[in-house]
């Protein structure tokens, strides 16, 4: 074999070398754009549904797309294609409306037209009180944050969905709210860890307020892994600290 054929062959393996990883990159980008992006949960808000620690897959197809789809949110078109309406009680991901460039996620609790408001840490929506029932207590620091018994209360929404919710602080700084109505095109959110949330109860710029359709990204679907103490996956030599018992469990 000549010097020019041994040249061109390495070129030709090159060339598909960088064909298929161009490839690769094209499809990952189709998959996370339109199927499936993966999040990391940073924050105690979402507990005891979501803990830090965890990672999660949002089905990016679940309300439609807008330009939060994309990659950092290029302005190529405003509003949402293929959209379609959050269920009361969906855990979403959305961008936070007073810096887009950052990702939230809490439970839709508040269509367009609703009314919302807080008593007394009780939720109530259109007037009528959401069920709100205590069961129990939690003394995990890991579901928690705090080395003491929390209480827990299960909360059930008109259209039947169910969930747990923590209650830090009896009378917390957002147990009792105004009443709060939600504009067309835009959604109520709360996080489940009820006195360690910034949600839709607090008004902007620290605050979320009210999320726009066009903010959402997708809804939580699925645990795909889970670790505690602040450790990274890629830190294998911190694998003690996984919780394997949240692999794959189904976001409710």
């Amino acid at each position: 074999m000549s010097v020019a054929e041994k040249t061109e062959k390495k070129s030709g393996g090159l060339s598909e070398t960088v064909s298929v990883i161009v490839q690769a990159l094209l499809l990952a980008l189709v998959i996370r754009t339109l199927l499936f992006q993966p999040f990391s949960i940073p924050s105690g808000s979402m507990r005891p549904t979501l803990l830090e620690g965890d990672y999660l897959f949002v089905t990016k197809w679940a309300y439609g797309y807008s330009r939060h789809s994309l990659p950092f949110s290029p302005p190529i078109f405003s509003g949402r294609i293929w959209g379609s309406e959050p269920a009361r009680g969906d855990v979403v991901v959305f961008k936070f409306p007073p810096n887009p460039s950052l990702d939230y996620i809490k439970r839709v609790v508040g269509l367009p037209g609703d009314r919302i408001q807080v008593q007394n840490g009780q939720l109530i929506i259109n007037g009528v009180p959401v069920p709100r029932e205590k069961v129990g207590e939690i003394n995990n620091p890991d579901i928690t944050e705090v080395n003491r018994p929390v209480d827990v209360y299960r909360e059930t929404l008109p259209n039947g969905v169910s969930y747990e919710t923590l209650d830090l602080t009896p009378n917390g700084i957002a147990d009792n709210t105004r009443e709060f109505v939600v504009p067309e095109g835009n959604y109520f959110m709360m996080g489940d860890n009820r006195d360690n949330s910034t949600d839709s109860r607090f008004s902007p710029p620290s605050g979320v307020g009210f999320v726009p359709a066009e903010n959402l990204v997708g809804r939580a679907n699925i645990i795909f892994f889970s670790i505690a103490d602040g450790a990274s996956p890629l830190e294998l030599w911190r694998w003690g600290s996984v919780r394997l018992s949240r692999f794959l469990n189904p976001v409710h």
